[in-house]
C-alpha cells in the first residue's frame, strides 16, 4: 500500500498546525498507516518547502536518534534526519519561553560548520574531515508533534526530525585541535551537573555521523553546501526542559553553550 500525494499534503499540514499552535497530534503512522520512512521524508520536504516560499532558509541538515542513550529513550532502532531551517536557529544567551514548545527536551552535540560542498553517496571519513571548516558546541532542543513523543521511525521524520530549536556556542575550533572520538560533554541546569556523554557515542566519532548523513540524503538527491551547519546527534540522553532556569552544555577543552529558560504560569 502507497501513500497518495493528498495523504502526504494531509500528514503535513496536521504537523505544521500541531507546530503553529502547539498543540501535539496523534501519530501520522496511527492516521496513515502505510506511511513509510521515503513517503515520510517527502512530507519533510512538503513543509520545509513552503516554510522556503515564506522567506526560510534551509542552513543545514541533522541526524538524531544515533546514539544508543537517544534511541532507548524514544523507542527507536534507527536515527532520524531533516533540514535545519534558519527560523530553528536561537541566540546563546537568550531567555527561551518553555510555553514556545509542546513537551522539549535539551541535548548536547558539536556542530559542523563546512568550508567545501559535501555530496554522496560513497563519502567517506577523509572527505568529512577535509570539508570540515570548523566545530562548534552546540545544544538542539528537540520538540515532537507528536502526542506523548509515541513516535515510530516515520513519524519523526515526518516531523523534521523532532527539530525545535538549535543554539550554537561561540568557541570555533578546527577539528583537528579536537579530540571527537573521545570528548566528554555534560549539560549542566542551574549550575546542577543533569548528565554526561561522550563525543564518541555518536557513532563512535561524530565525524562518522556525517558522512552517514551525507550518504544516507544523497538517496533523496540532497547535498551539503559550503556554509551550512551539519548537527551529528547528541552525545548523551535528552534531559526535560521544564523548569524556569538556565542551561549550560559543555564539552571538556572545546567550549560551551548555554540559554535561559522562562515559564508563565
Amino acid at each position: 500500500m502507497t501513500v497518495l500525494a493528498t495523504e502526504l499534503d494531509q500528514v503535513a499540514a496536521a504537523l505544521r498546525t500541531a507546530r503553529r499552535d502547539r498543540r501535539p497530534v496523534t501519530a501520522p503512522t496511527a492516521t496513515w498507516p502505510a506511511l513509510d520512512a521515503d513517503a515520510a521524508f517527502e512530507v519533510q520536504r512538503i513543509n520545509v518547502d513552503l516554510a522556503v516560499a515564506g522567506g526560510d532558509r534551509v542552513v543545514g541538515y541533522k541526524l538524531g536518534n544515533i546514539a544508543k542513550a537517544m534511541q532507548d529513550a524514544f523507542g527507536l532502532d534507527q536515527p532520524d534526519y531533516g533540514f535545519l531551517l534558519a527560523s530553528t536557529f536561537a541566540y546563546e544567551g537568550i531567555t527561551l519561553a518553555r510555553e514556545s514548545y509542546i513537551e522539549p527536551f535539551v541535548e548536547l552535540e558539536p556542530a559542523f560548520v563546512l568550508g567545501r560542498d559535501l555530496r554522496g553517496p560513497n563519502v567517506t571519513v577523509a572527505e568529512v574531515i577535509s570539508a570540515v571548516d570548523y566545530a562548534l558546541p552546540a545544544i538542539e532542543i528537540i520538540d515532537s508533534r507528536v502526542q506523548n513523543w509515541a513516535i515510530d521511525l516515520p513519524d519523526t521524520l515526518a516531523d523534521n526530525g523532532s527539530t525545535g530549536s538549535v543554539l550554537l556556542g561561540g568557541t570555533p575550533r578546527p577539528i583537528t585541535e579536537l579530540s571527537l572520538r573521545n570528548t566528554r560533554g555534560a549539560l549542566y541546569f542551574n549550575g546542577r551537573e543533569v548528565i554526561t556523554g561522550n563525543t564518541g557515542h555518536i557513532l563512535g566519532n561524530p565525524v562518522n555521523a556525517v558522512a552517514w548523513l551525507a550518504n544516507r540524503l544523497a538517496d533523496y538527491g540532497i547535498g551539503f553546501e559550503a556554509g551550512q551547519v551539519i548537527l551529528p546527534g547528541s552525545c548523551l540522553q535528552a534531559v526535560p526542559m521544564n523548569e524556569p532556569g538556565r542551561w549550560e552544555g559543555v564539552f571538556d577543552g572545546f567550549g560551551g553553550v548555554g540559554f535561559e529558560v522562562s515559564v508563565t504560569g
